[in-house]
Parts: C-alpha cells; sequence; structure tokens
C-alpha cells in the first residue's frame, strides 16, 4: 500500500520510509512560526524549567500580528516579552511593528514555506501552509515550548481524506466559496484529526493566493492539516518568493495510497455562499439569506487579506459608496503598500472605508472593529463562533470578498454577481 502526501513528509521529519495512520512519530521541525498570543506563554514554561535556548535561530520566524501596534497594556506587554526574547536569542527572521503582519500570509510572502517541510505555529491555522505541499499544523504552547528548545515534536500520523473540486467555478465564485460548501457538507468536525487533501480540475485553475484560503479553513472542519499537491502555479509562486534555500522536496500521493474517503465536488454548481452564526458549518447559498441587514463589512484576516482579495474588493467598490461601516485590512505591509501602488486606497478612500494596518485585530475581537451587542458582521475571516468578533450576542457571517463587498454596499446581505 503506497502512502499519501501527508504520510510522505512526516515519514521523512521522522527517518522513516514508512508510516501508517495512527502511528506516533518523533518529527522534526523545519520551521516554527512565533506571534504575540500565544509565544509568551511558551516562553514562561521554558524559563520556569531554566531552559532559555532555542533549536535554531533561522528556523523560528516571529511576528506579533494579533494586536499590533499593541492595543493596550497587555498586549503592549506580550510585544514586549517578544521582541526581548527574539534579540536575545538573534532570531535572524524577527518582522516587527512596519514590517509585522498577519502571521499566515507573512510567511508564504517572505519565502518561509517550502514544499516537504513540516512547519507548526501557536495558531489553528498553520495549516494555511499545505497549500504549497507541505505539512503544516497548529500547536498548543507548551508544545511549542518543547519544539522551540528542540526542534522536534511528537504526531500521530492522521489518516486522510480525498476533496476532488471538479468543474470550473462560476462568475462570482471563489475558492472561499468552495471550502464553505466542504465545511457545509462534512460539518465542524467532519475531517476531525485528518489530512484534507484536495486535488481537482477546479483547484487546478485557483492562483496560491485562493489555494491559501481554502488549506487556512481546513481547520474549521477539525482537521489536523489541509494539503494541496505541488503544481506549476506552486512553482511559480515559489520562484518568485524564496530568497534562500530554494532546494526543496516535492511529494506525491501514490496511486494505491488509501484515504479513508473521498468526496467529489462539482464546483461549476456552488454558488456564492455564507457562513450563518454560529459555525463555519453554517454556509447556504446567497439565495437563502440575501436581504438580511448587516452593521459592519470587514476584509482582511489570514483568509482573505491578500492582494487578490483586496482587488476583487476595489473592483466591485470602483465609484460606489458603501452603506455600512466597511474596514479593509491589508494582510501584510508589502500588501499594504502594493495596494496604495496600485490606487486600491483611493477606491476605498472615496467609497468611505476604513483603512487599517496588518493585524488579525477584530477577526478574534481583538480591535479595529469589535462588534457591539446585537451588531451583525459579514467578514472575510474563518469562524464566527458565538462572541467571536465582539460581543456575545452579536453575530458573524462568513463570506468572499466578492460577497462581503456587494454586501457593503447594500447594508444587507447580497448576490455578488450582480456587482461584477
Amino acid at each position: 500500500m503506497g502512502m499519501t502526501i501527508t504520510e510522505k513528509i512526516l515519514a521523512k521529519a521522522a527517518g522513516k520510509e514508512k508510516i501508517a495512520p495512527g502511528q506516533l512519530i518523533n518529527a522534526n521541525i523545519d520551521i516554527i512560526m512565533c506571534h504575540d498570543v500565544t509565544t509568551p506563554p511558551a516562553i514562561s514554561m521554558l524559563a520556569e524549567k531554566g531552559i532559555d535556548k532555542i533549536f535554531d535561530n533561522e528556523k523560528i520566524v516571529v511576528t506579533p500580528d494579533h494586536f499590533q501596534p499593541a492595543k493596550d497594556i497587555k498586549s503592549a506587554e506580550l510585544h514586549k516579552r517578544l521582541d526581548e526574547w527574539a534579540k536575545r536569542h538573534n532570531i535572524k527572521y524577527y518582522y516587527k511593528l512596519g514590517r509585522a503582519g498577519v502571521c499566515h500570509a507573512l510567511l508564504p510572502e517572505q519565502g518561509h514555506i517550502r514544499p516537504g517541510e513540516v512547519i507548526i505555529g501557536p495558531d489553528s491555522h498553520t495549516c494555511t501552509y499545505g497549500a504549497f505541499a507541505a505539512f503544516g499544523t497548529g500547536v498548543g504552547s507548551t508544545d511549542l515550548a518543547a519544539s522551540i528548545a528542540t526542534g522536534q515534536l511528537w504526531f500521530k500520523v492522521p489518516a486522510s481524506i480525498k476533496f476532488v473540486l471538479n468543474g470550473s467555478l462560476g462568475h462570482g465564485v471563489y475558492s472561499k466559496d468552495v471550502i464553505l460548501a466542504v465545511i457545509a457538507r462534512i460539518g465542524v468536525d467532519g475531517a476531525l484529526y485528518k489530512a484534507m487533501e484536495f486535488t481537482g480540475p477546479a483547484l487546478a485553475e485557483m492562483s496560491m493566493e485562493a489555494r491559501m484560503t481554502m488549506t487556512n479553513m481546513a481547520i474549521e472542519a477539525g482537521a489536523k492539516n489541509g494539503i494541496i499537491g505541488f503544481d506549476e502555479q506552486t512553482k511559480q509562486y515559489l520562484d518568485e518568493h524564496l530568497k534562500d534555500k530554494t532546494d526543496y522536496t516535492v511529494f506525491e500521493s501514490d496511486d494505491d495510497a488509501e484515504y479513508l474517503a473521498t468526496e467529489e465536488f462539482d464546483c461549476s454548481k456552488i454558488e456564492p455562499m455564507v457562513a450563518l452564526p454560529h459555525l463555519p458549518s453554517g454556509g447556504v447559498p446567497i439565495a437563502e439569506c440575501a436581504g438580511r441587514a448587516m452593521d459592519q463589512t470587514y476584509i482582511g484576516s489570514c483568509t482573505n487579506g491578500r492582494i487578490e482579495d483586496l482587488r476583487i474588493t476595489a473592483k466591485i467598490l470602483k465609484g460606489k459608496t458603501v452603506a455600512i461601516r466597511t474596514i479593509v485590512v491589508p494582510a501584510t505591509p508589502v500588501i499594504w503598500k502594493q495596494a496604495k501602488d496600485e490606487g486600491l486606497f483611493d477606491i476605498f478612500y472615496d467609497a468611505g472605508c476604513v483603512i487599517a494596518a496588518p493585524t488579525c485585530g477584530a477577526c478574534l475581537g481583538g480591535f479595529m472593529g469589535v462588534l457591539a451587542e446585537g451588531e451583525k458582521c459579514v467578514s472575510t475571516t474563518n469562524r464566527n463562533f458565538v462572541g467571536r468578533m465582539g460581543h456575545p450576542k452579536s453575530e458573524v457571517y462568513l463570506a468572499s470578498p466578492a460577497t462581503a463587498t456587494a454586501s457593503a454596499i447594500e447594508g444587507k446581505l447580497t448576490d455578488p454577481r450582480g456587482h461584477i
């Protein structure tokens, strides 16, 4: 029996020729992502044990992102601890304020993600990196502490589920709509501790930015990781973004690899989707919820804050004015500058939007768009749990940048196809 791409990557990291789902392994870590919320507790854990070391100062990538710039004293203290630690250990890839950005957009953009590698981070959406034929997964602060010190971590090898995306995306339909449709079918625990492997002709047409949206939300179905095979799109992105260590290993799933299940989707039949409160699995076609009044639109996050997303937003907004408060958050300084240079900021400004510095911000109810009691927000983020973006009695509706933008113009959930 052959192995899946996920199993091959983990086998390499564990120094084994073959592994199987359910097997416990000890794996070498290639890259550790650290940010301002969950890394300071890991630093404290190490200090309590008298451990003040890192396994490799070139394999740890650090950026404040959830509360940057700091919004209050507590977040400022988190930044201070992260800053002192990164400087003390001379961490090479430390993206400080001014160059800091949303971690899962920043690392691929800055060339830290390579196929065939194992990447962990103390953030559940670390599964984003699977778009590059890599194994990316989120861990807790305790596992992070162990990995920082040793460069290793144990895993239970996940079984894989294959998702075959057939057909082509229709007018006004994007990868965010596809992943919402996938999660709506299988549920928030439909891939619990599984590898979600995406393939198919519809996927082949997606840009790397669109693919990152897909793998980013694998955790919303309970997955251990999301992963997409290497192709020309992957190579082109890597050729443009890898700054060093340009060699990498490409793994492909064997024809006789074993999958727990195979789910097929005809993407030509998928319509613009909206995940209703309070679960990402609450996705329905826009026709079933159009007309619901909104108070806020949020466009940004590690899911949909990349330049492709901002271009979609600007194309729809050009010459129009938003009817509700609309917050646009480029995910990194590079994306921020690119959007400005392309004239997208002029469109956002003329439409009446708020343009923010790169931050996770309101996605987790942090700042820059927190919701009051009873308020409703259509958001390009990845979670719409109770109280996720603010008051427990607020509501979050997940959608693509196109749907969110059309809804901002109308002040209510709106089919984007009438605005494109």
